[in-house]
């Protein structure tokens, strides 16, 4: 692992290191908010039919109430409350006869809400379900449009995986925070729902690019015993954006002015973005010691390692010569299932990543679901994120990776199945449970990130992370879907989300190795050497988590 030694030469863990950190933990906090985001902007309000009677000022008679003109317009709803979807088609005032029973009136006498829907704007002012209509027969289309932006961090966390290994981490860095900042900022404006759903597509494209490239620059410049704790952070400050959304859309309750308040700061992160080094390591297997030097004199000068100096691109060269000429081999996304090694880690890793998301996004896309104080329930949500990934450290230094993983996906999936059989008048119970169920797998998840980049070697990392977290997003794109089964079967979305989560655990207990105490891998030849050490018994202890060091 000859880069380790370089990295060690030029400050592993110093001001560089720090100042990366508190760089990356902006975007990771605002991704989160478009993320999301549309618990809020897309968040469904009470609504009913618009009538002449009740809506039309001039046609109210003066000696009627709202409550009778309400009675004799709109028809009770499964729950006997003001139905939601349709309307009488002429009043019906016999209702107001305090002798009149249910089987007055008939189906033939209602009709769908043919002029449209007057929306109860005391909690939000404006949504997306209000400016397009998406109650009633359109309400499918809320779980799509939450599709499509899941889609676009699917498309873009494999294409940017992709190309992450010809452009480098930085370029593509910079190009996704501009790319985020102007399809975010266009959404606000968006006339059509077409228009809103593809910009959506376009932010969550970008998105997936800064997150991909943000985890891969902070691993490749960070040693190996400080990875854990500076991935963990990050994930906290994901988490943080998390619950600071719900303060924001507390604040901002005008779904257009919420969509610009979270995408202009990425026009700032842009900027700030182009003080950050390439890779050192890939420029290195790119066959461009110049510019690696270059960059590790950088940090050394900023970490204050004098030592740095004796670095020669002769030292560079021989030291990674192993290195080279394994990147020289010709790679593709195909090495993940063509080499054997590769390919018993990439299965597994496949379902644990899909399986994750189905069943996070399942949760955290239904917050209405839980409570009436939605913007409560997400700062909840937030707040034991981050106490569940800060803990991922603390974990990290007694158990390994996979009991970790495999035992808080389990605990996660209890819950969610442990909340389909409270009632649902015990709202503070299933909050309670909601929230143990996110905060497991926001362990998990966090567990998994930093897992992951110590499974695959540096040629194939940024390729094998961005198919990763593609089909991570495949589940997080099908999550929203399967809540539209709802209606017709109202326990099969909480099932599926809970079965599968502890079905993934026996696959990460049976078939992935454990990497703790192994140095970051640069070749495949370094797996195969895992391997035989740990056949061995012979691994030695390389990681120690130090609490202290941020």
């Amino acid at each position: 692992m000859a880069f380790s030694e370089l990295i060690e030469q030029a400050g592993g863990a110093g001001l560089f290191q720090i100042l990366l950190l508190l760089t990356f933990i902006l975007p990771c906090f605002m991704v989160s908010f478009h993320t999301l985001l549309e618990n809020f902007s897309a968040a469904v309000p009470g609504h009913r039919c618009w009538t002449q009677l009740l809506d039309n000022g001039s046609a109210v008679p003066a000696n009627m109430t709202p409550d009778a003109l309400l009675t004799i317009s709109i028809p009770p709803g499964p729950n006997w409350e003001p139905h939601q979807c349709r309307r009488f088609r002429q009043p019906q005032w016999q209702l107001l006869d305090p002798n009149t029973t249910a089987s007055s009136w008939s189906e033939a006498d209602t009709e769908p809400c043919v002029d449209g829907w007057v929306y109860d704007r005391s909690t939000f002012t404006s949504t997306i379900v209000m400016k397009w209509d998406l109650v009633c027969g359109s309400q499918g289309l809320k779980p799509l449009s939450q599709s499509i932006f899941m889609s676009g961090i699917l498309v873009g966390s494999f294409i940017w995986g992709l190309l992450s290994h010809w452009l480098g981490r930085k370029p593509m860095l910079s190009w996704c925070c501009l790319q985020t900042a102007l399809a975010g900022t266009g959404t606000t404006f968006a006339p059509t729902l077409l228009i809103y759903c593809s910009l959506r597509f376009v932010t969550a494209f970008g998105i997936a690019g800064i997150f991909l490239s943000a985890l891969v620059l902070m691993v490749e410049w960070t040693t190996t015993s400080r990875s854990a704790v500076t991935l963990t952070v990050l994930a906290c400050s994901f988490s943080a954006g998390q619950a600071a959304l719900g303060g924001v859309a507390f604040a901002l309750r005008d779904w257009q002015t919420l969509q610009l308040a979270v995408s202009v700061p990425f026009f700032a992160i842009f900027l700030i973005s182009w003080w950050l080094p390439e890779s050192a390591r890939w420029l290195i297997i790119k066959g461009k010691p110049d510019q690696a030097l270059q960059e590790l004199r950088k940090v050394a000068r900023i970490n204050g390692h004098k030592e740095a100096k004796n670095l020669t691109i002769e030292v560079l060269m021989s030291s990674m010569e192993e290195e080279v000429a394994s990147a020289k081999k010709p790679q593709s996304g195909l090495d993940l299932f063509r080499v054997p090694v590769l390919r018993r880690r990439s299965c597994p890793v496949l379902v644990v990543s899909f399986s994750l998301l189905i069943s996070l996004y399942g949760l955290i896309f239904d917050l209405q679901s839980l409570g009436r104080d939605i913007f409560l329930l997400q700062v909840l949500f937030g707040a034991v994120d981050i106490l569940g990934r800060a803990t991922t450290v603390l974990l990290l230094s007694f158990f390994g990776r996979r009991t970790i993983l495999a035992g808080f996906q389990v605990m996660a999936g209890l819950s969610i199945l442990a909340n389909t059989l409270v009632p649902p008048d015990l709202q503070t119970l299933r909050v309670v449970l909601a929230v143990l169920g996110k905060g497991c797998f926001g362990i998990s998840l966090t567990c998994l990130t930093i897992y992951r980049t110590e499974l695959f070697p540096t040629t194939v990392r940024m390729t094998a992370d961005g198919l990763m977290q593609m089909v991570g997003r495949l589940g997080g794109m099908m999550g929203p879907l399967i809540l539209m089964s709802r209606q017709a079967l109202p326990l099969l979305p909480p099932l599926v989300y809970g079965i599968i989560s502890i079905a993934s655990s026996l696959v990460v207990l049976i078939f992935l190795p454990e990497t703790r105490g192994l140095p970051l891998p640069d070749t495949i030849q370094d797996l195969e050497s895992q391997k035989s050490t740990a056949a061995q018994g012979n691994r030695q202890e390389a990681v120690t988590v130090e609490s202290t060091w941020f």
